[in-house]
């Protein structure tokens, strides 16, 4: 799915999620709920001074914001380089709003710093 092609979710589905999401965040959320709707996503971590890291991400969909979404990373195509959390739909689709942002300013779909210490654990 590219992300140039991803088409506002249906306004029934949004409304449920926006009372999570203030300002600019809320304008994204239409496509956002679409991405999440998707179910994966191939991208790139950045990689400062060097070469990007393709990625595999998926995650389980529901359509409750309070639902846990259990969200696997899988990197360059290697099986021990893969990663997985667990958080609440809201949450998840905060990432997702983040990573839209990141998108439209690099053209490169990835996911935030933010995102990836929860995924790493790194502030347990």
């Amino acid at each position: 799915m590219s992300l140039e092609k991803l088409q506002p979710a249906n306004p029934r589905d949004v409304t449920v999620y926006a009372p999570y999401y203030q300002g600019r965040k809320r304008s994204a959320l239409p496509l956002a709920i679409s991405l999440y709707q998707v179910g994966n996503l191939e991208g790139a971590r950045r990689i400062e001074g060097g070469e990007s890291i393709p990625f595999v991400a998926s995650w389980s969909v529901s359509s409750i914001p309070a639902d846990l979404t259990r969200c696997r990373l899988q990197f360059d195509n290697n099986a021990e380089l893969s990663y997985e959390v667990m958080l609440a739909n809201f949450e998840f689709v905060d990432f997702l709003i983040e990573l839209l942002f990141i998108y439209k300013s690099s053209r490169n779909a990835d996911f935030s710093q933010s995102f990836y210490r929860k995924l790493l654990r790194l502030d347990d």
